[in-house]
């Protein structure tokens, strides 16, 4: 079994910056897609940024904001929010597209972690 687990969540200000964490465990050999979702009160969950093997691919509404990262030595990927504004308040989701021998290539979430911008 695979678990993914978030961190680094919370409320800040309008214009500051936050760093989510999400790492990865269990058995399996290769994460093929890194990624980060949101959802927002009454909204879909959405698409907010993502590492695949060909891109990396942002959410319009957070290019030159937010950059998503990996450390492919500690399978954990990140999210680094800058310039936060009050719409970006979410649950946000980590997602891994993970590959094991015994059950092929899956998708994982991660259970959420709250980010509130508010002043």
């Amino acid at each position: 079994q695979v678990h993914l687990v978030e961190s680094g969540g919370g409320l800040v200000q309008p214009g500051g910056s936050l760093r989510l964490s999400c790492a990865a465990s269990g058995d399996f050999f290769k994460i093929n897609i890194w990624g980060w979702y949101r959802q927002a009160p009454g909204k879909q969950r959405e698409l907010v940024a993502r590492i695949t093997i060909l891109s990396t691919n942002y959410t319009d509404s957070v290019k030159d904001r937010f950059t998503i990262s990996r450390d492919n030595a500690k399978n954990e990927w990140y999210l680094q929010m800058n310039s936060l504004k009050p719409e970006d308040t979410a649950v946000y989701y980590c997602y891994g597209n993970i590959y094991s021998f015994r059950h092929g290539s899956v998708d994982y979430w991660g259970s959420g972690t709250q980010v509130t911008v508010s002043s």
